[in-house]
């Protein structure tokens, strides 16, 4: 429950914050003049494909949120027992912070019309991730030559689950981001590249800010962290 409401109030302050860029409390009808007399009356035009987009990673947010909800109401159990956590996971968490900063380098190429920093921005971005989808792999075999498995212990189970759901959403993704390098080494027009780069960094940024409050959970340290803020509250 701690974990959902430390959700909502993220998407909250995020929805707010996009609100407040919008301008809805401007009254663009009382003013006198042309529109381009009054540009903070006017809303910022945002792709339809990207308002989809974030629509999307919000119910992708939700279900990562009910799924630590669900790992922290497991942990009072008898049978929990904590899962050493593989060194891995570090060198991976630094593959999908290159892969998120690749691709917002790539945006910026993509802006200033810097067709080879595009090519190479993508490229990292997608290999970057590869890596990091073979290195959970491998940090699923490190715990199975330990002797966890998924039927023994709760905790490993969630292990499984929680990485095999954030690895399906990188997968979906490379996807897209395939398809992006293949055009842009086609040599594709780069108004045609722009919009799915864009898409691209932010789908890849949110599946970062996921996977680092995952890492955190899976630690041991989002539970310390929400123990604070209960004594805080309390």
């Amino acid at each position: 429950m701690s974990a959902i409401l430390i959700f909502l109030g993220l998407v909250t302050a995020i929805a707010g914050w996009w609100l407040a860029r919008q301008r809805l409390m401007s009254k663009p009808w009382l003013e006198v003049g042309p529109v381009s007399a009054f540009p903070e009356t006017e809303a910022p035009v945002m792709h339809p494909a990207k308002i989809g987009l974030g629509v999307f990673l919000a119910v992708v947010g939700a279900i990562f949120a009910l799924l630590i909800s669900a790992y922290f109401m497991r942990m009072a159990y008898a049978d929990w027992q904590a899962t050493p956590m593989p060194w891995l996971l570090w060198l991976n968490t630094g593959m999908l912070v290159l892969a998120s900063v690749a691709l917002q380098c790539a945006v910026v190429a993509a802006h200033k019309g810097q067709v080879d920093n595009l090519r190479f921005a993508l490229l990292t971005g997608a290999l970057a991730s590869v890596v990091f989808l073979g290195g959970q792999l491998l940090a699923w075999r490190d715990l199975a030559a330990g002797g966890y498995y998924a039927a023994d212990n709760p905790a490993v189970s969630f292990f499984y689950l929680i990485t095999a759901m954030h690895g399906l959403h990188i997968i979906g993704g490379l996807l897209v981001l395939g398809r992006a390098n293949v055009r842009a080494w086609r040599g594709d027009r780069l108004a045609r590249l722009m919009l799915t780069t864009e898409l691209c960094a932010m789908y890849w940024h949110a599946l970062l800010v996921v996977w680092l409050v995952l890492f955190a959970v899976l630690m041991g340290w989002a539970a310390d962290f929400i123990d604070i803020c209960r004594r805080l509250l309390s």
